[in-house]
């Protein structure tokens, strides 16, 4: 298991992610996704693949689109130089 894969799951589970009750998941993927996506992680489980790409969306910050959500909010008198 990654250092990335650990990080992801102990924050999951920091938040309340991975506890209470599971449940089922079905789904039609592509094979070559899901042996790519197992390589990059490298997780070999596909139930474990799963939780990890669920918890990493789940753990997405919007950092970003906060970021250019406040483009042009600084107001223009304020000195940011050296």
């Amino acid at each position: 298991m990654s250092q990335r894969h650990r990080a992801v799951v102990a924050a999951a589970k920091a938040a309340g992610l991975l506890s209470g009750t599971n449940i089922s998941l079905s789904a039609r993927v592509s094979r070559q996704l899901i042996d790519r996506a197992k390589i990059r992680s490298g997780v070999a489980s596909t139930t474990d693949l799963v939780e990890y790409a669920l918890a990493k969306v789940a753990l997405e910050d919007d950092f970003g689109a906060r970021l250019v959500g406040r483009k042009g909010t600084i107001p223009p008198d304020i000195a940011l130089g050296a």
